[in-house]
């Protein structure tokens, strides 16, 4: 199974050979077998990357994601087909019911804030229990709009009620390259099943390439939120946290009564999703948990 996550940071030229991704720089030259890549961070807008590695990465299924002149997650890699029959499963996601999108959506929102309390809870923060009862009674679709009100309180209680995600601080630079981190690892299984992440089930961002990706992630933030604030303050986002955070792709969680990579288990649960869409039968999504 491939497990690596290789970050590319200084100027350098990138290419395949012999089934090795290979990374040329004035001081060395480094090796990784591609069978061995699960996802490939390009943050030098300097590096050279041949379309023969390219190709053997998107073959590979390989998440790669490429940062801009800020070394900010940009853009991803996605292939146009995700298999043989990508025409069949396009179809068949154009005809999810209404219904089943709201059963499932209003399950994603579910698990969203359940586990939102939890990240209260292991900070020991009064307010968990608040966060916990906006479960109840959650709508199909959440028409209630009880994600929503849980983030405020949730926020609020975990950030200070100072704290705006639109704010330029590293905190919030920190989130958004977690959030970027998964999205990439969620989109990269979507289109591997042979959807397409432009349909999403309540995102509808015309705009947005990824709206069924972002539907999908909601329950994997928390995870990011946890990661970001247990590193240590820094007044500058450096290269250090970035790998931090990168790595949490490689951190354990439960899923199906086993301990794995929140990777893996990041294919799992999103295959379920699917599975519980196409089925119309929300008893098929699979949770995963924290390893507190």
């Amino acid at each position: 199974m491939s497990w690596r996550v290789v970050v590319i940071s200084s100027r350098a030229k990138v290419e395949l050979k012999l089934g090795y991704l290979v990374i040329r720089t004035n001081e060395a030259t480094k090796r990784i077998l591609i069978d061995e890549i699960s996802v490939v961070l390009i943050e030098n807008t300097g590096c050279t990357v041949t379309v023969s590695l390219l190709e053997s990465l998107w073959r590979n299924k390989i998440a790669v994601l490429f940062c801009d002149s800020n070394r900010y997650p940009g853009a991803y890699l996605i292939p146009c087909y995700g298999g043989y029959d990508s025409s069949a499963k396009v179809m068949s996601q154009v005809q999810w019911s209404d219904e089943v999108k709201g059963d499932v959506w209003a399950a994603i929102v579910k698990d969203k804030i359940r586990k939102q309390a939890e990240v209260l809870g292991f900070f020991e923060i009064p307010e968990a229990e608040k966060v916990y009862s906006y479960i109840e009674g959650i709508e199909s679709g959440d028409a209630t709009n009880r994600e929503g009100q849980a983030a405020k309180v949730y926020f609020n209680a975990l950030m200070g009620h100072s704290f705006s995600r639109a704010d330029d601080t590293v905190l919030n630079a920190e989130l958004n390259y977690g959030y970027a981190i998964i999205l990439s690892a969620v989109c990269r299984e979507i289109v591997v099943t042979g959807r397409i992440t432009q349909l999403g089930i309540n995102h509808h961002n015309p705009f947005n390439r990824y709206n069924l990706g972002s539907d999908l992630m909601e329950p994997f933030r928390p995870l990011v939120d946890m990661k970001v604030l247990s590193l240590p303050y820094m007044s500058e986002f450096t290269k250090e946290l970035k790998l931090e955070i990168v790595n949490l792709l490689n951190e354990t969680v439960i899923i199906q009564n086993k301990r794995t990579t929140v990777l893996n288990a990041i294919s799992i649960y999103v295959r379920s999703v699917l599975s519980a869409l196409d089925a119309g039968d929300i008893s098929e999504m699979i949770q995963y948990s924290y390893e507190f």
